[in-house]
């Protein structure tokens, strides 16, 4: 029992002793369980709080990241000829990024020893740095270094947006541990100062990366050459650009901001000191450094210094960067216009961030020189409040590349933007002549320089009025001239006969689009009047220059470019000009056409430039005018042999008008004064120093009435150059000597019956279509023209008297002696009677006769009018003269006299004058008075023969005109019986001599284009033969 008693306790105590152990452990185990409990669901909170803040963020794989890093938004640039800049493109932004050898090691000891200072050592996010940035935010401390390592802010600005919020943390520190994964440190810190902003620069742009705030703030473009205080000056910038920018969005010194910069480089420069990147040495010489003083000057940007130049160049190298793209994805451009706007937009946008350097023409002294014309106020009117102000637009082209040296876009960029040298396009008015007219008429030979044409209306179809008429800007229609005096004086007629008749419009428009027009529409190959510029848009000032500078060219055509080469960021050339030139008409055209145009200078309408160029000893010029309907445009084409200068002038709505003088010649004297400036600002640009005569130019004397060779009755001439093609082999057959008679302004052969005193006789000419057929012409219109016309009368061309009859005098024999004339009266003029009468009226009269006696003695007939040519006489008569008039019919039958008058101004009938008026008693047998002094528009015949040739003429003078040389001399005394003077050429005082003209008067005008120096002679001639020569006179026409 005891034992029994001792066993129990034993049990009972041993197991209590187990129990607190299991309690013990069981508590431990179920607080390990709850411990490892709390920390799953902690971390899987954590976790899931994370999933929920990164859910939506989508995991970059390296080759994205290696991508985004690689891309930059590089700042592009233009530049001129000379490869100095022209300025930035387009953008508000400046980045130019560099490479990891690029940046010296001074630049990223300050970023990382301000930014951060374990860059090297951490994987991406710095613990220590961001306790530290706890503690300073929590005790607001003076000194913020901020939590963020470069890593991280890398990884904001490159995959995050700005802006702060609760979760962006966390995404910045996965990204930048990620990030830490895939690149090196290098990478990393060369990203960063590729990326990261700096604040404004010197000429306002927003500051990107390290080498453009060196650029925009320092005016360094090496790296290697900043400093130590620079370097730390640039690394302080990026934690506050906008606060530290010591210049505005303008490039104006912000002073307040660059206190604060200064203060912020301080605390990069000590903690430099503090991480031994700097010695203390270095620290003070830092510090001691003036930044102000070293600071870049103020530039403006280039869209405010050039800002024409800039938005061209950035429109044209899109063009280019377009069709590249097109080129690289096999399209062809132009295939779809809404797609090739969109292409066009993305263009742009590749070449303002691609860091494209584009490379054009502009020569920088060319550009300035025009730019400083087209902005001096004083050479335009002033501005008017209805019309705004007048414009200008200019370019200049090199004529054997091509090349666009410089333009007027505009007078002011800041009042309008539109480029009017490129993108303006504007009716031609003249100066489209050479271009769709005489140009491809001589090119065809149908034209020469000499060729004869004609000065007459060409009647036009026009819908809407029936019949159009056109005019020249003078009053009037000239007549025959040759085709170098219709150029010069641009006269309207002539050149819409080639380019309707000659040419065809077919034909013209096929030539002008080889020299590179290309605005003309459907509607222009039926325009009658587009080569005066009824055109249905027109042309810009680009392309009618580089037409011209074809004809500069030797007819070699290049069409006009700007942008000479493209390259990439990298420097590789992914564009390049290539010249393709065309030969679109012979050398001999092209100089006979240049030779035209240079006496459109010295002889024509290009006045102003022929009074204000200063350079023509040294650099030859040749132009041509143009203006459109009441002066809305005016124009001035011109070149030397290294050049073409075209100029329009006029306001913005081709509706408002040039009024003044001045105004109205404005393209000329804008192009005088471009090209004095230019030449005197940069005189190796015209080397040429004449234009080169090719091969197959010939200098001919032909005919000035047929433009063919001379015969023995021609008797004016015209001297000059000829492609030997189409020297002409025809002899004159433009004139003959012939009786004729006038009516109504047109020369009639005469009737049989006419009596000859009504007939005149000379030398007349033949003309491609007879006064008789144009005036049927010019009446079938009027009678179907709508709005009115003038009087036909002024539709004549001024030598239509001188027209070859080809038709029959029209007026028909009514078979009875006209009726006498009435109302028969005298008056005196100083010592001459005047004699009038009234008309008969009847339809077959084709004139009237006066007659005179002296003293009761018998009538003679003293002189003939013609119908239409007046109703009176002027004669000499005494104290006892009396006389009366007779009308003579188409057939020769002769009326009664009618009433006579004489000094008393009494009225006598005539005896027997009434039955027949040739009688002995009444018109002494219808001899002609061998007294003269009658006059009636036509000079008397006289009786007697000469009995001797004339005396040699004296007294011989000449002078330049702007067609020829004028000669006069001399008249021969009225015994001489003088009927025609002859004026000689020789190059020797003895000859061999030249005629050069015939002329009734003592005076002569001769008509060439060409220099002539020598000695020039005149004779005499009546019917009895030639006088001698007169002396030798020498004169030199240059």
């Amino acid at each position: 029992m005891v034992e029994d008693n001792k066993q129990k306790p034993e049990e009972q105590t041993a197991p209590k002793k187990r129990s607190y152990g299991r309690i013990i452990g069981l508590t431990a185990m179920w607080m390990l369980v709850v411990i490892v409990m709390g920390v799953l669901f902690a971390g899987g909170t954590a976790a899931g709080y994370l999933t929920s803040i990164v859910k939506d963020d989508p995991v970059r794989s390296r080759a994205l990241i290696d991508q985004k890093m690689s891309e930059n938004s590089i700042t592009g640039f233009a530049y001129f000829r000379d490869g100095t800049p022209i300025g930035q493109l387009r953008t508000d932004e400046d980045r130019r990024p560099v490479e990891y050898k690029q940046i010296p090691p001074i630049v990223i000891d300050a970023v990382v020893s301000i930014e951060d200072n374990n860059f090297f050592t951490h994987k991406g996010v710095d613990i220590k740095g961001t306790l530290r940035a706890v503690k300073q935010k929590l005790l607001h401390e003076s000194v913020q270094t901020g939590g963020s390592t470069l890593t991280q802010q890398l990884a904001r600005r490159v995959f995050l947006n700005l802006d702060k919020t609760e979760d962006r943390k966390f995404k910045e520190i996965l990204l930048a541990l990620r990030l830490e994964r895939f690149m090196t440190k290098e990478e990393i810190i060369t990203a960063y100062l590729n990326k990261v902003p700096f604040g404004n620069g010197s000429s306002g742009y927003n500051l990107y990366g390290i080498q453009a705030a060196a650029k925009g703030i320092f005016n360094i473009s090496d790296l290697s050459k900043l400093n130590v205080a620079e370097a730390a000056y640039l690394a302080g910038l990026p934690q506050l650009p906008s606060r530290y920018s010591a210049f505005n969005g303008k490039g104006e010194f912000n002073e307040a901001n660059f206190k604060r910069a200064i203060d912020r480089q301080h605390l990069v420069l000590r903690r430099m000191l503090e991480e031994s990147k700097i010695t203390e040495a270095q620290y003070k010489e830092a510090l001691a450094f003036d930044i102000r003083k070293h600071l870049a000057p103020h530039v403006e940007k280039a869209y405010a210094t050039f800002p024409y130049l800039m938005m061209e160049t950035e429109r044209q190298g899109a063009q280019i960067i377009m069709q590249l793209n097109e080129q690289a994805e096999g399209k062809v451009p132009g295939d779809d216009a809404k797609q090739d706007g969109d292409l066009l937009e993305e263009a742009r946008q590749q070449l303002s961030t691609g860091g494209y350097r584009i490379y054009t023409t502009i020569d920088k002294k060319v550009y300035n020189s025009m730019h400083k014309i087209a902005e001096d106020d004083s050479n335009f009117s002033p501005d008017s409040k209805t019309k705004g102000a007048e414009q200008t637009a200019a370019m200049m082209i090199d004529n054997k590349t091509g090349a666009i040296l410089g333009m007027i876009e505009g007078r002011d960029f800041n009042k309008e933007q539109m480029n009017y040298a490129t993108q303006m396009i504007r009716q031609p008015g003249s100066t489209m002549k050479p271009i769709a007219a005489y140009l491809p008429a001589i090119e065809s030979g149908a034209v020469q320089p000499a060729s004869v044409v004609d000065d007459s209306p060409i009647i036009l179809p026009d819908g809407q009025k029936g019949y159009h008429i056109p005019k020249n800007s003078t009053t009037g229609y000239k007549g025959l001239m040759t085709a170098r005096t219709a150029l010069n004086k641009s006269v309207n007629t002539v050149a819409l006969k080639l380019y309707n008749n000659i040419v065809g419009i077919q034909n013209a428009w096929s030539f002008a689009k080889k020299l590179g027009i290309t605005t003309l529409e459907p509607a222009d190959y039926s325009a009658k009047t587009g080569v005066l510029g009824g055109l249905v848009h027109g042309v810009t000032v680009e392309e009618l220059t580089n037409a011209y500078s074809a004809i500069a060219n030797n007819g070699q055509f290049n069409d006009a470019y700007m942008i000479e080469k493209i390259t990439d960021s990298k420097g590789n050339i992914v564009y390049q000009h290539e010249a393709k030139p065309v030969q679109a008409f012979s050398k001999q055209t092209a100089y006979l056409m240049t030779d035209m145009l240079r006496t459109v200078i010295t002889e024509g309408t290009g006045d102003v430039v022929r009074k204000d160029y200063k350079h023509f000893k040294n650099v030859p010029i040749v132009g041509k005018t143009g203006t459109t309907q009441n002066y809305g445009d005016v124009w001035f084409m011109g070149y030397s042999p290294d050049v073409t200068l075209g100029v329009w002038a006029g306001y913005k709505e081709q509706i408002n008008t040039l009024t003044t003088k001045a105004a109205k010649k404005r393209a000329q004297s804008i192009w005088t004064l471009v090209m004095n400036e230019v030449i005197d600002r940069e005189p190796e640009l015209f080397k040429t120093s004449k234009f080169d005569k090719p091969d197959g130019i010939v200098t001919k004397t032909v005919s000035a009435y047929s433009g063919k060779l001379p015969t023995s009755l021609t008797d004016r001439f015209v001297t000059d150059i000829f492609n030997s093609k189409y020297v002409p082999t025809e002899s004159d057959d433009g004139i003959a000597k012939e009786k004729y008679i006038t009516y109504n302004g047109v020369n009639y052969i005469p009737q049989d019956g006419t009596p000859d005193d009504m007939l005149k006789e000379k030398v007349v000419v033949k003309r491609e279509q007879p006064i008789s057929e144009l005036i049927k012409e010019l009446e079938n219109a009027f009678a179907k023209m709508k709005g009115g016309h003038n009087a036909l009368s002024y539709y004549l061309p001024q030598d239509a008297s001188s027209d070859m009859p080809t038709k029959i005098d029209p007026r028909v024999d009514d078979g009875t002696a006209p009726a006498a004339p009435s109302n028969a009266s005298i008056s005196w003029n100083g010592s001459k009677a005047v004699i009038s009468f009234s008309p008969t009226g009847q339809s077959d009269v084709v004139g009237y006769r006066l007659y005179r006696s002296d003293h009761g003695g018998s009538y003679r007939r003293q002189a003939s009018i013609l119908v239409g040519e007046g109703s009176s006489f002027t004669s000499a008569a005494s104290g006892g003269s009396s006389f009366y008039v007779t009308a003579v019919d188409v057939a020769g039958k002769e009326s009664a006299p009618s009433m006579t008058v004489g000094l008393g101004g009494g009225l006598t009938n005539i005896i027997g004058g009434t039955d027949d008026p040739s009688g002995e008693q009444g018109s002494n047998g219808g001899q002609d008075n061998p007294d003269g002094n009658v006059t009636t528009g036509e000079t008397p015949g006289t009786e007697q023969a000469p009995q001797a040739a004339p005396a040699a003429p004296s007294g011989l003078q000449m002078a330049a005109t702007e067609t020829g040389i004028q000669f006069q001399w001399n008249a021969a005394g009225a015994q001489e019986m003088v009927t025609e003077y002859d004026v000689y050429y020789s190059a020797n005082p003895n000859g061999p001599y030249i005629k050069l003209g015939t002329s009734a008067e003592p005076a002569l005008s001769y008509s060439t284009s060409t220099p002539i120096k020598g000695y020039f002679f005149v004779s005499a001639v009546n019917s009895a033969g030639e006088s001698p020569k007169s002396p030798g006179a020498y004169f030199e026409k240059k």
